[in-house]
């Protein structure tokens, strides 16, 4: 485990030492993007818009059972923000793209690809892993921000279709305005940068690492999506002990 996380350090730092280099492979960061923004947006957009269906069913009832069902708006703009939407679209994207990438690279390290590139003085980390980490580095904020918005409206059909709680369009966002403010936002948008670059990082040592054949491809996919999952639950935690003190 500490030989793992070790060797992913060394791969972060020597993608940072990359980013000037950049430029270069502006092509395939763009393509990456379509890849990972583009195509998962869709899927993304259902995905929230049912989070914050499920968030006002369950909430709803229990607030206006209490009178308070007007503050409805504020708790599902508050969770969608800073949870929620980040971390459900980073497992979305551990899942849908970290797979994908683990088993590309996988693939190439299995196949002798790799040392193809080495010979033709090609470094698969400025190749492969810099597009890749920076693309989803990009995406993922991105595809937050639809989450985000999406969710509330999710929030918004559920509660005002639903008889237990009926409230108004209007007394929804009105105290989704009051209690949600940028910082929220952006809490949740630094949120989902880290998961970002834990997942490219995670999902391309996993590639670079395969051994043995298309089933070795296949332990390489499976690690990269858990091991992702997991750091993602535990940075989400850290990351609120310390998002706290800047409030």
């Amino acid at each position: 485990m500490f030989q793992n996380i070790g060797e992913m350090l060394v791969l972060f730092w020597r993608t940072l030492k990359a980013l000037p280099l950049a430029f270069r492979h502006g092509q395939k960061v763009l393509g990456q993007l379509f890849e990972i923004g583009n195509a998962s947006l869709f899927m993304a957009c259902v995905l929230s818009l049912f989070i914050g269906g499920v968030l006002s069913l369950q909430s709803g009832p229990v607030l206006a059972e209490r009178g308070l069902s007007n503050l409805l708006g504020g708790i599902v703009g508050m969770s969608m923000c800073r949870e929620l939407a980040p971390v459900m679209m980073a497992v979305l994207i551990a899942g849908r793209i970290g797979s994908s990438m683990a088993a590309e690279i996988g693939s190439m390290r299995v196949y002798q690809e790799l040392d193809a590139l080495r010979t033709m003085n090609i470094n698969p980390i400025h190749y492969l892993v810099l597009p890749r980490v920076l693309a989803i580095s990009l995406a993922l904020p991105a595809l937050v921000v639809f989450s985000v918005l999406t969710g509330w409206l999710g929030g918004a059909l559920a509660a005002v279709y639903n008889p237990k709680i009926a409230i108004t369009f209007s007394t929804y966002y009105s105290y989704l305005d009051l209690v949600v403010d940028p910082w929220d936002v952006i809490n949740g948008l630094i949120k989902s940068f880290c998961f970002a670059v834990v997942i490219g990082v995670v999902s391309c040592h996993q590639g670079l690492t395969t051994i043995g054949g298309p089933r070795g491809i296949g332990r390489s996919v499976t690690k990269a999506v858990v091991n992702s999952i997991v750091l993602i639950l535990i940075l989400d935690y850290f990351l609120t002990q310390l998002l706290l003190h800047f409030e």
